[in-house]
């Protein structure tokens, strides 16, 4: 549930930040009215997001145990390229995410269409989708259904909350340490959510090695237990742990994470969220 919640804050906020950039720099240009057209675009990026989420987690049903374990293993692979992209975009396009937002309003909004509407729900749409996917993800690789989906309802109420407080001009937030530090536990979340892909892919017969393993702590943390339960609720951690398993963890976790704060660190990210966040609330 936890990593759940992190995972609803984070993308949660980003998509708030882009609302709270659009409806800002919309008050302050004297075009306030159109802001139901902004609005228009982030209801139907919401659906078009609750209904992806929806296939994901009723379509596979009624297939094989073996053609859906594949169909998991598939969509969690994609899940954990989709974050890992999100981290690196968020690291590298910090500076410019106010005005490239500016920009397309200034280009849709002079027409009569519905420009600014397709603009919302595009920002917001990705946000959505990533969102949809690597909870879904999150949730298989639990074996829950219920609690991810509370953590992640929890983190979106939060993001959103926030966003209010900051457009009100009520809240004043570190966002380039918040990015940051998030972006660094979502890496870790998703190296989880890799191994249990390979899993999945051991269970469908696509990989092989299901029973040979590298570690088994089940006596030391046996996954009924309450730290078992937290410990796979927040890192995906499994108590007996494949060697194809352990060995995407740490192809995966480290490398990203040393090539990620490197990103961060060469794009002085601190600097332009506090712009960023200015220019949001004033």
């Amino acid at each position: 549930m936890t990593a759940n919640y992190l995972i609803g804050l984070r993308e949660g906020l980003e998509a708030t930040l882009i609302v709270v950039l659009l409806m800002a720099y919309l008050v302050k240009s004297g075009r306030r009215h159109l802001l139901p057209r902004m609005w228009t675009g982030v209801g139907f990026a919401v659906a078009v997001s609750c209904a992806f989420g929806a296939l994901l987690t009723y379509g596979p049903r009624g297939l094989t145990f073996e053609a859906q374990e594949a169909i998991g293993g598939s969509l969690s692979v994609l899940a954990v390229g989709l974050v890992t992209w999100m981290v690196f975009w968020m690291a590298r396009t910090a500076r410019t995410l106010g005005s490239d937002l500016r920009s397309r309003v200034d280009v849709q909004s002079g027409g009569t269409a519905w420009g600014l509407a397709v603009v919302a729900a595009v920002a917001v749409g990705r946000e959505g989708l990533e969102t949809a996917l690597f909870l879904w993800a999150a949730a298989q690789s639990s074996g829950s259904s219920t609690s991810p989906l509370l953590g992640a309802l929890l983190g979106l109420a939060t993001a959103a909350a926030l966003g209010y407080l900051l457009h009100r001009g009520a809240l004043k937030v570190n966002l380039g340490k918040f990015f940051t530090w998030s972006g660094a536990a979502l890496i870790v979340i998703a190296g989880g959510v890799l191994a249990y892909a390979v899993h999945d892919f051991q269970e469908a017969g696509i990989l092989p090695g299901l029973h040979t393993l590298a570690f088994d702590v089940s006596a030391a943390v046996p996954p009924s237990s309450w730290y078992g339960t937290l410990l796979k609720g927040t890192l995906n951690f499994s108590p007996a742990t494949t060697w194809f398993e352990a060995a995407a963890w740490l192809l995966y976790v480290p490398p990203v994470m040393y090539f990620y704060f490197r990103s961060n660190r060469r794009a002085h990210i601190v600097t332009p969220y506090r712009a960023t966040a200015a220019t949001a609330v004033s």
